[in-house]
């Protein structure tokens, strides 16, 4: 057989769109041509495939030798299809007779030795496998995160000669075991060893319960990053879904030591320098940023104002839609980015604005344009926000008894999030349209009430809605079916509780 056809993956944002090999041999002088829009990388395999197939004691074929990618209009780029490359030259050279090549995909960079060495995105190029019912062979480094995939039949390897003895049924290939569950239990930072701040608290209880974003204010000391630390704890533990979703961006993202942390949410606490790329990502090769190494976790933006406004202004896209789309000239790839934004900032430039302390020494000038560093629609899309006061030295030296600790908490949080997935489908945060008037009917009284305080607050519509969300998951952390007057006060208290500090 002068023609074969083998089986691999691309990488796209977080999707492994399929890709055909097509290797043809014929008549001419000897020749390397590779075709599909490969990049340079891709380009060079062939100089990695010819001495890996050499040195593995394969003969490497003296004539013209074609090689398609297809798609054609479809970039490819890396060493992933060094694999791919290697077996289908060997099939179409007639030096491997392999009738169930068909069943199989391959991935793998090709060393100069033959060995196999690891690729990124494993987990969605294991997905897209198990969907096509195919088989999937991969290197043995980083093999583990296909066992994410409880259906996929993956074989690991370490060396070209053992994917070629598993193909002809000699020496077959160990199977990827998948991987248990972890226990939900881990040692995370505890809710109890912060000491006082009750508003503070239920505020992150009330994150934790409906998604909502949320944003402290106070004087440097008072507690704002150590609370931030501990939402993650609170939250309700991932679904299998979410997991796997969780994975899938580090592993695209080339960080394959994070994907055993898969059952973990993330938390991630960028530097207030950061770019705008770093934090949604992008580049010639795009890659996810901070937002989507956050999905389904946390992104901690602390010094909130020190961050270039440019770069604050990229998050309010992602903050409704819950994903990042990428484009460039030949692609376009889509991250997700479904994450909770927790954010801490100083009042002013020194941090004691209105404090009490006395130790303010910044002009109404300063103050001013320190807080317009924050534009309005940014604001309008965090649901919480809240003055944080320094805690009292005599708190700060109490023996009282602790507050509620985390596990405490988050059983509260776990059965509110259970009451809104049943009733709903989603968390309270991405209520909408038709289901947020469902779900969150006021009584004639409650309306006029809810009326009023956003004229004297002077709120716009989304605030409305945000206003919305957080009652309905006061109520539900509350167990009862329709909102109260009481828990519209408290919504409302969590938009006006900073201006009044501001």
């Amino acid at each position: 057989m002068s023609l074969a056809t083998i089986h691999t993956r691309a990488l796209v944002g977080i999707s492994a769109p399929p890709v055909t090999v097509e290797v043809h041999l014929s008549g001419g002088l000897p020749s390397f041509a590779i075709v599909g829009l490969p990049e340079t990388a891709v380009k060079e395999s062939r100089e990695r495939v010819r001495s890996a197939l050499l040195n593995a004691g394969f003969e490497f074929p003296q004539r013209r030798l074609t090689v398609n990618l297809a798609p054609a209009d479809l970039p490819k780029e890396g060493g992933r299809y060094d694999l791919a490359i290697a077996i289908g030259i060997l099939v179409a050279s007639g030096q491997l007779n392999a009738p169930e090549i068909d069943q199989y995909e391959f991935l793998g960079e090709l060393a100069l030795s033959g060995e196999l060495r690891p690729i990124e995105g494993v987990i969605p190029a294991a997905l897209s496998c198990q969907t096509a019912a195919r088989k999937l062979i991969l290197p043995v480094t980083g093999a583990e995160q296909a066992g994410l995939v409880r259906e996929l039949t993956a074989h690991a390897a370490d060396h070209l000669l053992k994917v070629c003895a598993h193909l002809v049924s000699e020496q077959l290939l160990p199977l990827v075991s998948p991987l248990e569950r972890a226990s939900f239990e881990q040692v995370l930072p505890d809710l109890a060893d912060v000491k006082g701040q009750i508003q503070a608290k239920r505020a992150l209880e009330l994150a934790a319960a409906g998604g909502h974003n949320l944003l402290f204010s106070g004087a440097p000391g008072s507690g704002k990053s150590m609370l931030a630390q501990r939402l993650t704890g609170l939250m309700p533990p991932l679904t299998e879904k979410e997991q796997i979703e969780v994975a899938a961006v580090h592993s695209v993202a080339g960080r394959a030591e994070q994907v055993q942390l898969h059952y973990q949410r993330p938390f991630r606490a960028p530097h207030h320098t950061a770019s705008a790329v770093a934090l949604v990502g992008g580049g010639s090769l795009p890659r996810p940023g901070e937002i989507s190494l956050a999905h389904h976790g946390v992104l901690f933006l602390d010094e909130l104002p020190e961050f270039s406004r440019s770069v604050l202004e990229v998050l309010r896209e992602p903050l409704e839609a819950g994903e990042i789309v990428i484009s460039r000239a030949a692609r376009q790839a889509a991250f997700p980015a479904q994450f909770q934004l927790v954010a801490a900032m100083n009042p002013c430039p020194c941090g004691y604005f209105a404090d009490g302390s006395g130790r303010c020494q910044c002009g109404s000038d300063q103050v001013r344009r320190y807080q317009s560093r924050l534009s309005g629609p940014l604001l309008d899309r965090i649901d919480l926000q809240l003055s944080v006061r320094a805690l009292p030295k005599e708190d700060l030296l109490s023996d009282a008894p602790a507050h509620e600790p985390t596990a405490v908490v988050r059983e509260r949080v776990i059965q509110a999030r259970q009451l809104q997935l049943a009733r709903q489908g989603c968390a309270n945060r991405q209520l909408s349209g038709r289901m947020l008037e469902q779900h969150c009917q006021l009584s004639r009284e409650d309306q006029l009430m809810l009326a009023g305080a956003l004229e004297t607050l002077g709120l716009s519509a989304r605030a409305y809605h945000r206003i919305l969300r957080v009652a309905r998951t006061i109520a539900d952390l509350a167990q009862r079916e329709k909102i109260m007057e009481a828990d519209l006060l408290e919504a409302l208290s969590y938009r006006s509780g900073l201006k009044s500090s501001l």
